[in-house]
């Protein structure tokens, strides 16, 4: 995978590729999908050794990765299929029409155009070469180009080979599937005016500076970017007496691979007086991890330095952070507490996230107070947590605390912990900014709606109709419908020819 990519002729590419990938059937794109996924699935072995030599994780952390990975592709497979996605919407002629005479128009979703992914470096499969918005982007019917990520060469360039063959041998057009190396190469390609969307895993300084890119150009592009968040987590007296678990829990969320998650929860927050446990002692008990490469270790020492010389914190955990001679550090976790005044005071010290096994815990007052916490100093998440009892729940004294949750968060867990993104059907990864640049999600099959845009046809002939929106709906897609002489609500839903 060299870095001299000319990236006019990678552009070039996947512009002649738009319109033919487009107009695949539907079946023969899922099909397609699928056979990434097969490909992935058969050569797991081979891809998992370069995983864990290139980045540290273990063995059973990316079984499970590239499990998740191909069981995504077939999932949008399945709503290729579906059709449900394209939203397809007819309203026949209608010149007795309450508000006037109506012209026949419908609409349908049709993909963006070629789409720039920029890999994530901690995870390796699922927000990699062939993670969720390379998935998502090709499902959606749009020429995929991927920058991928310095901290897994080799498995990427394994990795694209593999989709690359795949998609060729399923009869997909030449340019949908490219794979480009190098910081310049993926500037460049963000700039040039047939790349019509942008995705980003990775951290808030580049992501916006790639997304300012995005917005800056003559034709601005949208850009999904997902740039971190510090998922904070709030226990009431009720739920800490109910719940034994609630520090191991913690603290298996925190460190579970060696907390470079993004969905990790960086602050616990738990009621002045709350017997939690021996936070030290359960923390020594786990074994140090490998972080993903020397720069993220550096950084992570850094913020963990900022973090322990913070004015009013109390360290419960000191952890450590050991470098070998390939300059890569390996870590165990670091707790500490501070209380809310505390945190407040100091937030330019204790706010950013700590990409690492590092998170704090929070000692609180008030419980009426949290709803104001959450919007002063969290206004933006992926995820946030209440741990509550039933008693608490159903007593309503903590709805304003939820729906603050809702208001500054992708997705708000009762109970549990945030790390472990399920991908289904109704999954929302995402979060008001800085979690991300545009809230949207990027795991589960709502995903690809994002590599598409709207159009309507006004009196078209059947010929020149998109076959979703023809009469006989040769892809037997379904079909919203208002018929003439039904003037409000909507017609029939089929998928029927």
């Amino acid at each position: 995978m060299s870095t001299e990519i000319d990236t006019d002729a990678v552009a070039a590419r996947a512009a002649r590729a738009a319109r033919p990938f487009a107009e695949t059937e539907p079946r023969a794109r899922a099909a397609a999908l699928v056979a990434v996924a097969d490909a992935l699935d058969a050569h797991a072995a081979e891809l998992i050794a370069i995983a864990m030599r290139e980045t540290g994780l273990t063995e059973a952390r990316l079984t499970g990765e590239v499990r998740r990975t191909s069981n995504q592709l077939r999932l949008f497979a399945e709503v290729i299929v579906d059709g449900a996605y394209l939203d397809a919407r007819i309203d026949d002629a209608d010149p007795g029409y309450v508000i006037g005479p109506r012209p026949d128009v419908r609409r349908v979703l049709e993909p963006v155009g070629p789409v720039l992914n920029f890999a994530a470096s901690n995870f390796p499969f699922a927000f990699s070469v062939a993670g969720g918005d390379s998935a998502a982007a090709l499902a959606a019917g749009c020429p995929l180009v991927v920058k991928a990520h310095s901290g897994h060469p080799e498995l990427s360039r394994r990795t694209g080979e593999l989709v690359a063959e795949a998609l060729a041998a399923a009869g997909m057009p030449d340019g949908v599937f490219q794979l480009v190396a190098g910081q310049q190469a993926g500037v460049e390609l963000l700039q040039d005016e047939r790349i019509r969307a942008g995705a980003f895993t990775g951290s808030t300084h580049v992501g916006r500076l790639l997304a300012d890119l995005a917005a800056s150009r003559p034709r601005p592009i949208p850009f999904f970017g997902e740039l971190g968040s510090v998922n904070p987590v709030y226990a009431t007296a009720g739920a800490v007496d109910a719940d034994p678990e609630l520090l191991q829990g913690f603290l298996a969320s925190v460190s579970g691979s060696a907390g470079q998650l993004c969905t990790k929860p960086g602050f616990l927050f738990v009621p002045r007086g709350a017997q939690l446990g021996p936070v030290g002692e359960t923390a020594a008990g786990v074994a140090e991890h490998r972080l993903l490469n020397p720069g993220i270790g550096r950084a992570f020492e850094e913020r963990r330095g900022a973090v322990l010389g913070a004015p009013g914190v109390t360290v419960l955990a000191a952890g450590e952070v050991r470098v070998d001679d390939a300059e890569q550090r390996f870590a165990t976790p670091t707790v500490v507490e501070v209380d809310l005044d505390t945190l407040r005071e100091h937030r330019d010290e204790l706010l950013e996230e700590s990409f690492g096994p590092l998170s704090l815990i929070v000692r609180y007052d008030d419980a009426a107070a949290l709803p104001g916490v959450q919007r002063e100093l969290f206004p933006g998440n992926l995820t946030s947590t209440l741990h509550a009892s039933d008693a608490e729940l159903e007593g309503g004294d903590l709805a304003e605390l939820v729906d603050a949750l809702a208001e500054t968060s992708g997705r708000v867990l009762f109970g549990g912990w945030p790390t472990g993104v399920s991908v289904t059907s109704a999954m929302q990864h995402g979060g008001p900014y800085p979690a991300t640049t545009t809230d949207a999600t990027s795991v589960g099959t709502a995903a690809i709606t994002r590599f598409l845009r709207g159009v309507a046809y006004q009196n078209a002939p059947q010929a020149v109709l998109p076959a979703p929106l023809r009469d006989d709906n040769p892809w037997g897609v379904p079909q919203r419908r208002s018929a003439a002489g039904r003037s409000a609500g909507w017609g029939s839903l089929t998928g029927e020819h």
